[in-house]
């Protein structure tokens, strides 16, 4: 029978309960990423007032009971009674969508966060959520919580009583603490290292101000808590510091491009050249990274090429009669980061990844021109500029061979794509968005995959050891290595700069290695390789990591997949004595069907999607890890590096 489909059928969703019901339309999902999200709505919502001049210092604190709070020292909240609502504004900001001050310009010169939806989804969201406001040299306090009534629905975000007047204050600002509900999240315990990145990269966009994390849930002997504390008075410059601390630089200094002089944009370029062979351009619009660039970026780009050629010309270094330069050769070793600032942003969709403001090229280009053309016509900066040219030289020479190793990979690729054949197990199904391609650690895990896969939407392409380094070596020496173009072959996507996400043969590419050193080394090149060369791969999300079980416990017909040391001894006590114990050196001592179960079946494996969400920390940890500084990557192995943890991998929806 027919569904009747009229009036009754339609919805309306009220107050927060949209945000409730459909959690992912606001936050992208209920997992890890979308936990964090809650709270970046939070701390951005204070990065505004800072970045807009009024306060100076935010502190994250996450708290024993699994709550976190964010504190600035901004203007704090507005407490009157709203004219329209009948509440007070504070009120109105925690529980109505599309309620904020950032509509206009009158509150904000510049600010990332535009939907004005941030703090009410994060209420609806919490199990309770209390905001405390330091204003006029009053405190004042407000509480509010998610319930569920006698017939099972969920009220969110439901004030306990309207703002109340506290007391006398000499502080200004905003405090807002709150809970997630486990009702709503996979998880709701939060990620220390992941804060701790996300507020030293807000700390570089914003010179001088003061992010301060405290976990009091890690505690010293002292019973002192964790905490970390980023300031950077160099601001964007101090950031290309960063990213270029263990590269080799062609000169010391960072060149420093800024214009303040217009009221509806702002810029700030910061521009110093490695001996590397790749480019590195990190560019934000109001604080927000955008990994996919954008008008912005373009200007930047025309402008470097622009007046780097016409500095060429002027000390005779280019000839009359000599073509000019490529901006491909005076980006080879560049790391540039961009920072703009605008009142009225575009950004291409719902990601706010690419900036398509057509101004902003406009406007990029003529600052960078004007003030990077002064620079080089001062005498004491024609080192810079020759150091420059003479890696432009090397580059132009570089891009000449690499054109012709090209034309040989394109033939090479056509032999793979034979060669193919006995290697790749490739899918039977014609749909790329249904099919994913297991790029698989050795000829013996390889072929057990071949015998458990799904064929009709699962490719096998077993790699025999550690593909070469693509940090450490020219795309010609890089398609000299059979692995590579065999990866190539069967993306079907081509490479580096023609490569093309539309002609991917398979929508998701899971490495598939060892759970052990070795496995994460050879994650590592191949998302090295990934990211150098082909990386909407990863930006347009098709990248996982396959998730393999370390430990198998069994009793009975009992069977429990352990994944971490940490996880083994709340495993076994739960078996309970009389168990079997079976550790996992590699992928190849499985059985088609534990390999199935376990890793590739796509009701219960798990997979870890890689995400590049901010370019600059990603070229930093890229550059650490798979670079020449031998003492850099040691440091950064024994402080952060942790094979076996499975906290942050997501379940896959």
């Amino acid at each position: 029978m027919e569904q009747e489909y009229g009036s009754n059928s339609i919805d309306i969703l009220k107050g927060l309960e949209a945000v409730r019901k459909r959690p992912g339309m606001y936050i992208g999902g209920t997992g890890v990423k979308g936990l964090h999200h809650i709270l970046w709505e939070i701390i951005d919502n204070s990065v505004d007032e800072v970045a807009n001049g009024f306060g100076d210092t935010i502190t994250v604190t996450l708290n024993a009971d699994g709550s976190a709070t964010v504190e600035d020292n901004g203007r704090g909240i507005p407490v009157e009674l709203h004219p329209e609502m009948g509440v007070s504004c504070v009120e109105v900001v925690f529980t109505e969508l599309h309620a904020g001050g950032k509509f206009n310009n009158n509150s904000y010169q510049f600010s990332g966060g535009l939907h004005g939806v941030g703090a009410s989804v994060v209420n609806a969201l919490s199990t309770w959520l209390e905001v405390t406001v330091f204003k006029d040299g009053w405190e004042y306090r407000q509480r509010f919580h998610s319930y569920e009534d006698e017939n099972g629905e969920i009220h969110s975000g439901v004030p306990v009583a309207p703002l109340k007047k506290v007391g006398k204050t000499t502080r200004k600002g905003t405090v807002v603490r709150f809970l997630p509900d486990p009702r709503v999240f996979e998880s709701t315990t939060f990620v220390t290292d992941t804060i701790a990145k996300h507020m030293q990269d807000d700390a570089f966009m914003n010179k001088g101000a003061h992010f301060v994390l405290v976990d009091k849930r890690k505690v010293d002997d002292d019973m002192n808590p964790y905490k970390v504390e980023y300031c950077y008075e160099g601001g964007i410059v101090d950031l290309v510091k960063y990213i270029n601390e263990s590269k080799s630089k062609l000169f010391k200094d960072v060149i420093y491009i800024e214009d303040h002089t217009r009221d509806d944009c702002q810029l700030e370029v910061a521009i110093q050249y490695t001996d590397d062979y790749s480019e590195t351009i990190a560019s934000y619009v109001n604080n927000i990274p955008t990994t996919d660039g954008g008008t912005h970026e373009t200007g930047f780009k025309s402008a470097l090429t622009r007046v780097l050629n016409d500095y060429a010309r002027s000390r005779n270094i280019l000839k009359d009669k000599d073509a000019n330069f490529q901006g491909e050769d005076f980006r080879e070793g560049i790391c540039c980061v961009l920072s703009l600032k605008m009142k009225q942003v575009q950004f291409e969709g719902q990601t706010k990844g690419k900036l398509g403001s057509t101004d902003a090229r406009i406007y990029v280009e003529g600052i960078v021109v004007d003030q990077l053309s002064a620079f080089l016509a001062d005498k004491r900066n024609w080192a810079v500029g020759d150091a420059i040219i003479d890696k432009a030289m090397t580059a132009q020479k570089a891009r000449v061979a690499s054109k012709k190793a090209k034309e040989i990979a394109r033939q090479k690729s056509n032999a793979a794509s034979s060669n193919l054949i006995g290697k790749l197990a490739p899918a039977t199904g014609r749909k790329p968005e249904l099919n994913e391609v297991f790029i698989v650690e050795g000829d013996s895990a390889g072929g057990t995959a071949k015998q458990c896969r799904n064929r009709a939407t699962q490719a096998i392409l077993p790699l025999r050891g550690k593909i070469i380094n693509a940090e450490k070596k020219r795309i010609d020496q890089l398609l000299d290595n059979d692995e590579i173009c065999m990866m190539i072959a069967a993306f079907g996507a081509g490479f580096g700069d023609e490569f093309n996400v539309d002609n991917l043969k398979y929508h998701k590419v899971i490495i598939l290695a060892d759970a052990d050193q070795d496995g994460g080394h050879i994650r590592c090149l191949l998302i090295t390789f990934f990211y150098r060369y082909m990386r909407e791969l990863i930006t347009a999300g098709h990248v996982y990591c396959g998730m393999p079980p370390l430990y198998r416990l069994s009793k009975k017909d009992q069977v429990k997949y352990v994944y971490s040391d940490r996880e083994l001894d709340a495993a076994i006590k739960e078996m309970g004595r009389g168990y079997s114990l079976q550790r996992y050196k590699g992928l190849g001592e499985m059985s088609k069907e534990q390999l199935w179960e376990t890793t590739m079946d796509p009701e219960r494996r798990s997979l870890m999607k890689v995400t590049l969400e901010d370019g600059a920390m990603a070229e930093k940890m890229i550059s650490t890890l798979m670079g020449e500084n031998i003492e850099a990557r040691k440091e950064y192995i024994s402080t952060h590096a942790d094979f076996n943890k499975v906290d942050d991998f997501q379940k896959k929806e």
